[in-house]
């Protein structure tokens, strides 16, 4: 519950205000007509107390007091209570049941409206607009993969042995013709390039598969249409959340194994990473926060959610559709052998040639240091770690010599630990 906090003082807030006298009245709603939600009036500094209530399918909070803080000392308070199993199972108060009415009108409004612009006639016009938009669109990314394709045959001519004297201008000026050009995702890749200077087989690497982009997108309707929706994306076409949503979903226990923030551009990116229980499929809860705000932390390490997720193109990115039932506890983690692992990354890569983050949850791995550098071993077989992770020490400690089961992120440069499997519990590292 406290991973929930926007920060460490609403963290220790919420502590001390579990175990206070100021609740008036705390209950979990078991009525069938209502999903799962805890529910408590505390006393604050007014006159009334106020109203908190959390859909525990979501989660969802509502909280009557003034914070600014999402959420705030009041609901993660009522959750510790909860968490503690001193909250009672109680028919929930009308105040309760308005909140929800009013999340399921809201809903129901929504997909009335996305139902009534289906059967208005004059969606047509703007269908037509946005189809013409879209053209315009793609034939000013084909003019920039096409300058593109032109400058990466400049850099092969010219050689690679003189990169490193090329300044972060060099490749920041294409960058920025391409996002000119709306290929963002192009633009990025491009951008990425000043950071292999000093690595010629890396910047070899990631030069051919650019080039595979500017190949490829004047061909996509020979492609198969996964693989044309996944060079799309890449490319830094949009996909819309309406278009995901309307793919099937897929069910299962997802289960929270790796939680890792990035600062890319000015902004924080969150990367959540799931593994299904039953059907063993990897996937990845991408989100963005700008400068002074702070993650949605709904998904929590260690827990597994009963939830449909829809995919998109490239198969590893999701939307939650939705959550059958509240988060539980992780109790077991089906891991992999090093060779299977490796196996199934070589076929995400032979259908997606850029991927560039594959999740790993490796079994009977020990941490152990071969020819100065950090690896993981199962006996037969072992993964380097990430140089830039540093020395593992953490995990090292966790181990103790003793086979474990760790999950990470697989990347060009190594593998990158973000929990480990000791006893019955995932542990961060």
């Amino acid at each position: 519950m406290l991973s929930l906090a926007p920060d460490a003082s609403a963290q220790r807030a919420a502590r001390a205000l579990a175990a206070d006298k100021a609740w008036c009245e705390v209950g979990l709603s078991a009525d069938e007509q209502l999903p799962p939600t805890v529910w408590g009036l505390c006393q604050g500094s007014g006159r009334q107390p106020y109203q908190i209530c959390v859909d525990l399918t979501e989660p969802a909070y509502r909280c009557s007091c003034p914070s600014r803080k999402f959420p705030c000392k009041h609901t993660l308070a009522m959750l510790l209570r909860w968490a503690g199993g001193t909250v009672p199972e109680a028919p929930a108060p009308g105040w309760v049941r308005d909140w929800q009415a009013s999340r399921a009108e809201r809903a129901t409004r929504a997909v009335e409206r996305e139902k009534e612009q289906a059967r208005n006639g004059g969606e047509g016009t703007g269908r037509a607009a946005g189809e013409k938009a879209a053209t315009r669109r793609a034939a000013r990314v084909a003019a920039g993969l096409a300058e593109l394709d032109r400058w990466l045959a400049d850099q092969i001519r010219a050689g690679l042995a003189g990169a490193a004297k090329l300044g972060y201008d060099h490749w920041d000026a294409m960058a920025a013709r391409l996002v000119d050009a709306q290929a963002p995702g192009a633009a990025r890749l491009v951008r990425y390039l000043a950071g292999y200077v000093g690595d010629p087989e890396r910047l070899l690497a990631e030069l051919g598969l650019l080039r595979l982009l500017t190949a490829g997108f004047p061909r996509l309707e020979s492609l198969p249409p996964e693989l044309a929706a996944t060079l799309r994306l890449r490319v830094g076409l949009p996909v819309s959340a309406e278009e995901v949503r309307a793919t099937p979903p897929v069910r299962d226990r997802w289960q929270v194994l790796g939680v890792r923030d990035e600062l890319e551009d000015n902004l924080m990116v969150r990367r959540v990473w799931l593994r299904g229980a039953r059907t063993g499929r990897p996937a990845l809860v991408l989100s963005f926060a700008g400068p002074g705000q702070v993650f949605v932390t709904d998904l929590v390490l260690g827990t597994e959610l009963d939830a449909d997720l829809c995919f998109y193109p490239e198969h590893l990115r999701v939307i939650i559709a939705r959550r059958h039932a509240p988060a539980a506890p992780i109790t077991a983690v089906a891991a992999r052998p090093i060779a299977d692992a490796m196996r199934e990354y070589a076929e995400a890569l032979a259908a997606d040639p850029w991927v560039e983050r594959w999740p790993m949850v490796l079994g009977g791995v020990v941490p152990a240091k071969a020819g100065g550098r950090w690896c993981l071993a199962d006996g037969g077989d072992g993964v380097p770690l990430d140089p830039a992770v540093g020395a593992p020490w953490r995990l090292v400690a966790a181990a103790g010599g003793r086979p474990v089961t760790v999950a990470g992120e697989w990347t060009a440069t190594g593998l990158r630990p973000l929990s480990v499997w000791l006893g019955n519990r995932l542990v961060a590292l």
